[in-house]
């Protein structure tokens, strides 16, 4: 046996191990959850916006967190949001539940010419293991697909999803560990393309989501709420301000607070 075999069946082991140990600590809690989960996805409605003076125009692809799951209303949602922030852009969102990279690499085929393409994911493939080799394949087709059919283009991968209350020590741990992959590998793509890297990873103790998952993290435990969104949405005006990639001029203020922000 060489050294990389016995290396990717030691993961293997370990990873075993870790899904042994997590489906032993269900319980009651978790089963809820995964019912919360469910509701949610079921009621998620993507958001589009058609102004008559559209300036530009915005594809999002991706999955459940482009979607806007966990949120409100589809208002509230991330699309929702750069919708409010910038009326005369026009949004067009094709995000599902449960997309991978190789789904949202699929989403964008046929899906025409846009000034902005915003890709959300990687949560679904950090979750149910996409090796290494699958996942940068698959962020690269969505990325170059992308990138062939807009001018600009914005990545924003899922956060630490380890930290997400949904999910029980050891398992919590390893999807940490996934987490910090699926960045490295979506800051490399990002930059064959020239694509805006939005960085939504944060380590335990600096992440505003594990320190406050009551007001960040919808009722399922594990996507965002209301004031969740708004916290990726200014993050994302921080790192890859749309006013500044597109061309359009900065908003005069910012739009009224939703009820759920609070």
């Amino acid at each position: 046996m060489n050294t990389s075999t016995s290396g990717a069946l030691a993961v293997r082991g370990t990873l075993y191990l870790a899904m042994l140990a997590a489906a032993a600590s269900i319980g009651r809690s978790t089963m809820q959850n995964l019912r919360h989960a469910a509701r949610l996805t079921r009621q998620s409605r993507p958001f589009h916006a058609s102004p008559e003076a559209a300036e530009a125009s915005l594809l999002i692809v991706g999955d459940s967190t482009a979607l806007g799951t966990g949120a409100s209303t589809p208002q509230a949602s991330l699309a929702g949001r750069i919708a409010a922030h910038y009326p005369r852009l026009r949004v067009r969102n094709l995000a599902r539940a449960g997309a991978r990279f190789a789904d949202i690499a699929g989403q964008l085929h046929d899906a025409g010419r846009h000034d902005l393409i915003l890709v959300a994911g990687g949560a679904n493939d950090v979750m149910r293991f996409t090796s290494r080799q699958r996942l940068a394949r698959d962020i690269d087709l969505a990325l170059h697909r992308a990138a062939s059919q807009a001018e600009r283009v914005i990545l924003v991968p899922a956060p630490n999803v380890g930290n997400a209350p949904f999910f029980p020590r050891p398992l919590s741990w390893l999807l940490s560990h996934r987490a910090r992959l699926l960045h490295r590998l979506a800051r490399a793509s990002a930059g064959t393309v020239g694509a805006a890297y939005v960085d939504l990873y944060r380590e335990h103790a600096a992440d505003p989501f594990a320190q406050d998952p009551r007001r960040l993290i919808a009722a399922d435990r594990l996507h965002p709420s209301d004031a969740g969104y708004g916290v990726w949405f200014d993050e994302l005006e921080r790192q890859a301000p749309l006013s500044r990639l597109l061309g359009m001029p900065v908003p005069a203020g910012r739009q009224a607070a939703w009820p759920g922000d609070l």
